[in-house]
């Protein structure tokens, strides 16, 4: 199967710049691969499609402000540098993507802003990556909180933005769910969720429940082989409690559905069904690729918002609702004008 095989033409100006003015204002098209039909729908309208003992699962990893920005300390160069912060790999000790007009060596220091922390660079590699230790006399993550900036993915401009317009994105660039930090994209399927959609789900007695999967940068990663199947994916930390677990063998045996909300929530329970072992509690580090023709183990239905072309993500929901049928829901999205990717509007799969 060829990577050529999921690409669609996509007017720039239907790729969203802002989110919708509530979470739940964001349009919704409907589904339904046993019909092929399609529907035209809100967001708040979720509830009327999902039924007793039906349960949502998402994901509850919260992007972390993994921008930061320094100068080189070495005397006389003073030089600008910037670090998407990746993955911390052991205490102090980040994976992160490096820019700069002349890279730091290894072993030179990093100045971030405000002098709050050093970044000693540690290791230099491809594509940009590099290793650095981070020193701070704070706690990381309060040092994050008061100078990164929110790593918003590269097709949502934000060239001259005020700092109102970055405070706003780091709200709005969450979901209602967020709770461990470690994402540095949001499971954007997510950020149309409120309390109140909650709470309308919770009273039809649809059961709500969490996993984590740390979003990586390779979720952007575009695909660069001709072929699928020789793609391979970066490694994503994820985890399922033992309730969530429990949660889900019990929705199942009383008839109900799997619905999960994002494509890292289906990578994660996938993930889980696809050890030796089987589906269960656990954790781990996961590359799976989910791709035709895949055969789902634990997830009956869908959130999901629109994906890029030749993505990983519109491959895995071809996966699941066959590739013509997506391509032509994709289409019909584009005749009717919703809007696209991380803040645009969003598909339910049934």
């Amino acid at each position: 199967m060829k990577v050529a095989d999921f690409d669609y033409e996509l007017p720039p100006e239907l790729i969203a710049q802002e989110p919708a003015a509530r979470r739940d204002g964001a349009r919704m098209l409907v589904l339904d691969r046993a019909a092929r039909t399609v529907a035209h729908r809100t967001f708040a309208d979720l509830p009327a499609y999902l039924r007793a003992n039906d349960l949502l699962v998402a994901n509850d990893t919260r992007v972390i402000p993994a921008r930061v920005f320094g100068r080189k300390a070495k005397e006389g160069t003073g030089g600008k540098v910037e670090f998407l912060l990746l993955e911390e790999t052991e205490p102090g000790v980040w994976d992160a993507l490096m820019r700069s007009r002349r890279r730091p060596k290894v072993g030179e220091q990093v100045i971030l802003d405000d002098d709050l922390a050093v970044a000693t660079v540690l290791a230099d590699g491809e594509l940009g990556r590099v290793k650095v230790r981070m020193e701070s006399q704070l706690p990381w993550l309060e040092v994050l909180e008061r100078i990164g900036q929110t790593p918003l993915p590269p097709y949502i401009q934000r060239k001259e933005a005020t700092p109102e317009r970055r405070a706003a994105d780091k709200v709005r660039y969450q979901t209602v769910f967020a709770r461990e930090p470690g994402a540095v994209a949001a499971p954007t399927a997510g950020l149309h969720f409120t309390p109140e959609v909650l709470a309308r789900l919770a009273g039809q007695g649809i059961g709500q429940a969490t996993v984590t999967l740390h979003v990586g940068i390779g979720t952007f990663r575009p695909v660069s082989a001709e072929n699928v199947a020789e793609h391979r994916m970066d490694f994503e930390r994820w985890q399922i409690p033992a309730g969530t677990a429990a949660q889900i063998a019990a929705a199942k045996a009383a008839g109900g559905r799997v619905v999960a909300v994002g494509t890292t929530s289906v990578r994660t329970l996938e993930s889980a069904a696809a050890r030796p072992e089987g589906f269960g509690a656990g954790q781990g580090r996961t590359d799976l690729f989910i791709y035709p023709p895949y055969e789902f183990k634990v997830v009956d239905a869908m959130v999901t918002n629109f994906h890029l072309p030749k993505s990983t993500l519109i491959m895995m929901i071809s996966a699941f609702a066959g590739r013509e049928f997506v391509l032509e829901a994709y289409r019909e999205a584009i005749r009717e004008r919703y809007r696209f990717y991380s803040y645009g509007d969003c598909m339910l799969i049934l």
